[in-house]
């Protein structure tokens, strides 16, 4: 017990706590895991199939890239030794940043040690305010931020800070119309537009080519979060790709390495000036040190190997695509856009972490979704089908699915 307890008190964790783990709104316990991240996880010596990660290609298993891994740990350590605006970057780093420019049709890009990160610098250097002498200034804070309402808890993290309603601004989610009502009422301002390619919860896809329209009529900026489409969607031939060749209208465009790439770190893309300014304006680039130099070589091979070799991502779809339809055909309710992310929808929060707790003791890890990481009163598990599952995997959890579907009602 800490010295100071009663004056902790008074912040009232405990009772958030207590009340939340009663309710299932709160773990009892994270899951702990004895090994690495991959399809199956051992946590406390029980070994599950997992559901649960976002890294779901398991590259970073490949024994190409871990050697990778260990061959630039050799020549540039494990450490950046400082800040972009300290020491520098790595050569990996610029790799990284020339590969996604490659990928995204833009001019420059920045990378950081997460997609939080980049987020959180974008907003940021985009509202920023700071005067350096000799004409070095910028006055950037009455900048108006207009989020569509689903975007990610960083975005609104990032913004949490501005005054709801003058210089923070939601509109409906996926809708152009409702986005554009808000622009004419902000004719004038410096306006920056933010939303999401792939939605995380439900696997929506946002209306890409229209929302661009809607930014270029009334000259606001346009960012796309497209940390969970990033080398997934794109090429002709897969999904969505009339929404990806949109995508390259858009003036910056943010990715998270943790998804197709499966390595921590993220990055935003954009018109050169306005990237070089973000060494500085960011905060999370000139406070915070990048990713570590090994990662970020290892990120530049699994990027390079998916731009040039499709047959890994379109096997993983078909998979999804076959996954996706043996759900349905329990009887769930599955979310309706045809992503590799899929929610079964549950209902309460209690229910919901009864059913994760069911789960695990048949030997499955799936994740929970509750507010405010959706509809409060809403829950959801979220599934992301993992390369290296096996099909007698596959087979197994299904099966349960369908049990415990009937044994909880939902």
């Amino acid at each position: 017990m800490s010295e100071n307890d009663s004056a902790i008190r008074t912040w009232g964790f405990t009772e958030f706590v207590r009340n939340g783990v009663a309710s299932g709104n709160v773990y009892q316990d994270i899951p702990r895991l004895d090994g690495a991240s991959d399809a199956v996880v051992s946590i406390e010596g029980r070994r599950l199939v997992n559901f649960a990660s976002i890294n779901f290609l398991g590259l970073q298993h490949d024994p190409t890239v871990l050697r990778r891994f260990k061959d630039a740990a050799d020549v540039y350590g494990i450490a950046t030794g400082g800040s972009r605006a300290t020491q520098g970057v790595c050569r990996p780093h610029q790799e990284v940043e020339r590969l996604l420019c490659e990928a995204t049709g833009k001019e420059r890009a920045i990378s950081f040690a997460s997609g939080l990160l980049a987020n959180l610098g974008f907003v940021t250097a985009m509202g920023a305010r700071l005067s350096m002498g000799r004409g070095t200034s910028v006055d950037n804070s009455d900048t108006v931020f207009v989020l569509d309402r689903y975007s990610h808890w960083s975005l609104f993290k990032a913004t949490e800070h501005l005054e709801f309603g003058k210089t923070l601004v939601t509109f409906r989610h996926n809708d152009p119309k409702d986005l554009e009502r808000h622009l004419e009422r902000l004719a004038g301002r410096k306006v920056v537009v933010i939303f999401e390619s792939v939605y995380s919860a439900d696997g929506t896809v946002a209306p890409i080519g229209d929302l661009v329209d809607v930014c270029a009529r009334h000259g606001a900026v346009s960012f796309v979060d497209d940390a969970n489409g990033f080398l997934v969607y794109g090429p002709e031939h897969r999904p969505f790709a009339e929404e990806y060749r949109a995508m390259r209208r858009a003036d910056f465009v943010m990715v998270s390495f943790s998804k197709s790439v499966g390595l921590e770190g993220g990055a935003v893309a954009g018109p050169a000036d306005a990237i070089h300014a973000f060494d500085v304006l960011s905060g999370t680039s000139m406070f915070t040190a990048a990713m570590q130099p090994p990662t970020a070589d290892a990120a530049a091979y699994i990027m390079r190997r998916l731009m040039d070799d499709h047959s890994v991502v379109d096997g993983y779809l078909a998979r999804v695509a076959d996954f996706r339809r043996r759900l349905e055909q329990t009887g769930c309710t599955v979310s309706p856009t045809r992503t590799y992310v899929i929610s079964v929808f549950i209902g309460k929060g209690e229910t919901a972490e009864q059913v994760r707790q069911e789960f695990i003791e048949r030997g499955y890890l799936v994740p929970v979704f509750r507010y405010p990481a959706v509809k409060k009163g809403e829950s959801v598990m979220r599934l992301m089908l993992n390369a290296r599952h096996t099909e007698e995997q596959v087979d197994g959890f299904v099966q349960t699915l369908a049990e415990v579907r009937r044994e909880y009602g939902f």
